[in-house]
């Protein structure tokens, strides 16, 4: 994610000049990356037992609910993602 960041920051400010569309699009980063943190479920629930498909799925969905909810509570807290 990191990397990724850092090269679309640059490419936008090398396409627009703009440092308020890097701003946002640093800040949009920063929150969207708080819920893909809910994938990292799958090591303890594999050290549980579950099978790795199962603990898979989990973790995905998990991720999938998180990032709605981050995104729902993003707009409306006013940001633009």
């Amino acid at each position: 994610v990191p990397i990724v960041s850092v090269l679309a920051m640059i490419w936008l400010y090398a396409d627009t000049r703009d440092v308020a569309q890097v701003a946002t699009l640093a800040r949009s980063v920063f929150w969207l990356v708080l819920p893909s943190l809910v994938l990292f479920l799958l090591p303890p629930l594999l050290e549980r037992g579950y099978g790795f498909v199962a603990c898979l799925a989990v973790s995905i969905g998990a991720t999938i609910l998180a990032y709605l909810a981050a995104i729902a509570i993003g707009r409306h807290l006013g940001f633009k993602f």
